[in-house]
């Protein structure tokens, strides 16, 4: 028999909580919440309630919320409270029928304090090997459709706030653009014209055999602006600017800044993301830029030490390098940037909790970066050898 729980005639003046609690079939009971759940209502529930719970026989506790019409932040609390078991210890509760807009704010509500809400039974059971593999390969493909679903979220941002001038905030761009392009641009430099004097020295002992040295400049233009500038450039910022992006938004979600961003009603991908992945497409073809100038430098220093003239050197390049070549470098560049911003932002919208958390999704982020950058470069170079057929 179902059995509403009492209201004071004041309160029956006004729009209160309706709560009612049935058990229309053995072993279920349902509990019903409507109107307003409001501080004074929920104030009131949290001390009736659980005498209410504690006399049920049930193995399941159904809580149907479709009849809140409105709720505050103490409404939500009693909700968050029952819907995790906190007034019916051992029995599973299943809440249903919340509305959108109540919804999110629910599922922005953080686990108790000491409670991993992915394993509030503890540490794992240790699996077999098989079990392990099925395990591995199933993360691996949930990973995969979290990237698919936040690439459309992206692509989605990207085109209705770039050129909305009041959501799009463009000083934020600056700052990413000068964080992790321009203050990268000596550590870059210095790489790739690191690159560019091995490469040099390494090849002329085996052109010199066949009195070929001369082709060194060809083969430092070409492997400098096609290949090695842009994955060296991509790279090190994997390592230096996708480990930040996910750290500062990973600390943010810890932290439960973009839990108070979606309370605002502020979707964290296109307050905080997006500017991100533009500053990365614009920063990145730039920096490639300088990595590739600064490696042919370096291999125009080891010619020269060889006793090559300059005007020789230069008519090398010039003969073996088009402006084809350096417009596929700034592509893969521009790829690159898209995939060092995206997937650092990614891994930051990941962050778990505790106290490593951060750590491992910076680590997770450069991982990541580096093996799709990798991907990426493969498939450019398969892609430009059958268009060249």
């Amino acid at each position: 028999m179902p059995s509403t729980l009492p209201e004071n005639p004041q309160q029956s003046l006004d729009k209160v909580a309706q709560v009612e609690l049935s058990q229309p079939a053995e072993g279920i009971s349902i509990l019903r919440l409507g109107g307003c759940l409001d501080l004074k209502c929920a104030t009131r529930l949290w001390s009736e309630l659980p005498g209410k719970l504690s006399s049920l026989s049930s193995k399941t506790l159904e809580i149907d919320a479709s009849g809140i019409e409105s709720c505050d932040g103490a409404g939500m609390a009693l909700l968050h409270h029952l819907a995790s078991g906190g007034m019916t210890p051992g029995v599973p509760v299943h809440l249903s029928g919340l509305r959108p807009e109540f919804d999110t704010i629910f599922n922005s509500y953080s686990a108790p304090s000491g409670e991993d809400p992915e394993d509030p039974e503890g540490a794992p059971a240790k699996l077999s090997i098989p079990a392990g593999i099925g395990s591995a390969l199933s993360g691996v493909k949930a990973d995969f459709i979290e990237q698919i679903s936040f690439i459309g979220h992206i692509s989605s941002g990207i085109a209705s706030t770039v050129f909305d001038r009041r959501m799009m905030r463009w000083p934020e761009v600056l700052r990413v653009f000068e964080s992790a392009g321009v203050n990268a641009l000596p550590i870059v430099s210095l790489i790739s014209l690191l690159v560019g004097l091995i490469i040099a020295f390494e090849s002329s002992q085996p052109l010199e055999q066949f009195g070929a040295q001369i082709f060194i400049a060809n083969m430092i233009g070409l492997v400098m602006i096609r290949e090695l500038g842009p994955m060296m450039t991509a790279i090190i910022l994997a390592g230096r600017s996708g480990s930040a992006f996910a750290a500062e938004l990973g600390t943010m979600k810890v932290n439960e800044e973009l839990n108070a961003l979606q309370t605002m009603g502020l979707d964290p991908v296109r307050f905080l993301v997006v500017q991100r992945v533009v500053a990365g497409v614009l920063l990145t073809p730039v920096l490639t830029l300088f990595s590739m100038i600064m490696g042919v430098l370096g291999g125009v220093i080891v010619m020269l030490s060889l006793g090559f003239p300059i005007v020789a050197i230069y008519n090398q390049i010039v003969s073996s390098v088009v402006l084809g070549d350096v417009l596929v470098g700034l592509a893969k560049g521009a790829v690159f940037g898209v995939i060092v911003s995206f997937v650092g932002c990614l891994r930051g919208l990941q962050t778990k909790k505790g106290p490593s958390a951060v750590g491992e999704a910076a680590t997770r982020a450069v991982v990541s970066g580096i093996l799709l950058i990798i991907v990426a470069d493969a498939t450019f170079s398969i892609f430009l050898f059958l268009l060249k057929k």
